[in-house]
């Protein structure tokens, strides 16, 4: 019987380059690029099988209630989340992953994955992942490859060694040497000499054998994150790492802190269908098209259209390309981009010259317009402010009204329980209440399903929105240790 793997779901990124699709607010792992699933979804369950645990997900605190609502509407749980209180690159999450593994399950399998990846066929690559774990089992770190298709300039490749010995090991080589990002005459003649490999950033391994690995060679970033572990809170649903040790982690890949460094690296290769969705040129590849070689969503029309994609989402929007050839568009409510294919990569580009103009659909969507206060803001204008404002199970909000203004809660689905001058209530759909100019109000929610709340705020200085405040319980995790291999 295979040993038990523990899935290891890497949640990070910083949304630029499938913009407007993907953002800073919701980076492109959390959207539905192709299909019904978002890619963090597809990512969890490629693993919802036999010998798979629940996942650990680590990501950062703007995104964790994010994580947990897509896992929750696919019908999947979570081991752990790990919340960085930073972004620190993939040697930092790995090693904390590996550090609260190791602590709950010595010895565990752990198979670390982007979620920003396509992998169209999921039995296959758990065959892949397979063919790892006698390696992985010995001690050995094992990444896997993708057999390249076009000299691509944006991936790092590698170099496959002798294969290891063995019938367990068929199809598992040595890693001979990893290759940064190559120009394209390096990248042609890797490919046409066919002995060269995409690396994928998926790694399987022990958490204990990586753990010597960070001791050996960055015994820093084991230090920092084993500290920041060690000090982390607990407030329920997530484990909020110590932001202290964490802010002074390097922000370094685990592929230069780890693989490039280690001498026990092994790569098992993956010739089924990969894409990391690494511009829309690639969402392009990864599409179904037609037969001149268009991509269309369904609130799309192409006419006479070659070799181009047209991506539309929005029920009120309607996309139409005339005539285009070898192009891309892309239509959100508040934002549109046409480029060229072969202009895909300049898309971060442009996201970084509309950050310097102040734009703020570089980073936010007008639909979850960012400002004070939780939730989303419906509207504001002089003297008013309307919010919806999501209390998830367990979680709780504080509204103090301002001198000057006052606040009406308006429940329209879920209870929720409301404690102002010491009185506590339950208030249930069609119900409200009123907070009064310098009081505050606790809106909890007590039940299993999320409450929705219309918040409408008046006065003058109610725009502004910083009389709501978000708390949770917390408290310190006990029971870990620390780790030295």
């Amino acid at each position: 019987m295979s040993p038990l793997i523990h899935p290891v779901l890497l949640c990070g990124g910083s949304g630029t380059r499938l913009w407007p699709l993907s953002r800073q607010s919701e980076p492109k792992q959390f959207a539905k690029v192709i299909g019904d699933e978002t890619l963090f979804q597809s990512t969890a369950g490629r693993f919802a099988a036999e010998n798979f645990a629940p996942p650990i997900v680590v990501t950062s605190a703007n995104f964790c209630d994010l994580a947990l609502d897509q896992l929750r509407a696919a019908d999947m749980v979570c081991a752990e989340v790990l919340v960085e209180p930073a972004q620190r690159n993939t040697a930092a999450a790995v090693c904390v992953s590996a550090l609260s593994l190791e602590a709950r399950h010595p010895g565990a399998l752990m198979l670390v994955c982007p979620t920003d990846h396509r992998i169209a066929d999921a039995p296959r690559f758990r065959e892949a992942v397979q063919r790892g774990i006698p390696e992985a089992c010995k001690g050995n770190l094992v990444t896997f490859g993708i057999w390249p298709d076009r000299p691509e300039t944006g991936y790092g490749w590698l170099e496959p060694g002798e294969s290891v010995s063995g019938a367990t090991g068929a199809g598992v080589h040595r890693v001979k040497a990893f290759i940064e990002k190559p120009p394209l005459a390096k990248a042609q003649d890797m490919l046409s000499g066919r002995l060269h490999l995409w690396n994928s950033g998926i790694f399987l391994f022990r958490a204990s054998s990586i753990l010597n690995a960070y001791a050996m060679h960055a015994p820093h970033v084991l230090d920092l994150a084993n500290a920041s572990l060690q000090g982390a809170t607990h407030d329920g649903k997530s484990r909020q790492l110590a932001s202290g040790p964490w802010e002074n982690l390097p922000n370094i890949s685990i592929d230069y802190a780890i693989m490039e460094k280690a001498e026990n690296v092994c790569v098992v290769p993956y010739d089924g269908a990969w894409s990391d969705l690494g511009d829309w040129e690639a969402v392009w590849r990864e599409s179904a098209r037609d037969a001149s070689g268009t991509a269309t969503t369904s609130r799309a029309t192409a006419i006479d259209c070659r070799n181009t994609l047209l991506h539309a989402v929005s029920d009120d929007q309607r996309l139409v390309g005339i005539g285009l050839d070898d192009m891309i568009a892309v239509a959100m409510p508040d934002a549109v981009i046409v480029a060229r294919k072969s202009r895909a990569q300049d898309v971060r580009r442009a996201v970084e010259q509309m950050k310097s103009e102040g734009a703020p659909q570089a980073g936010f969507r007008a639909t979850a317009k960012q400002g004070p206060g939780p939730g989303e803001q419906l509207a504001s204008g002089p003297g008013f402010a309307v919010r919806h404002i999501v209390v998830r199970p367990g979680d709780e909000h504080v509204f103090d009204a301002q001198l000057g203004h006052t606040a009406h809660l308006i429940i329209v689905e879920g209870v929720a329980r409301i404690t102002q001058n010491g009185n506590v209530t339950r208030i249930a759909v069609p119900g409200a209440v009123r907070v009064s100019t310098g009081t505050s109000c606790r809106l909890e929610n007590p039940g299993t399903a999320s409450v929705s709340v219309i918040m409408v705020r008046a006065g003058d200085t109610a725009s502004a929105g910083g009389d709501v405040r978000h708390e949770n319980s917390r408290h310190t995790t006990p029971g870990m240790k620390s780790w030295r291999g």
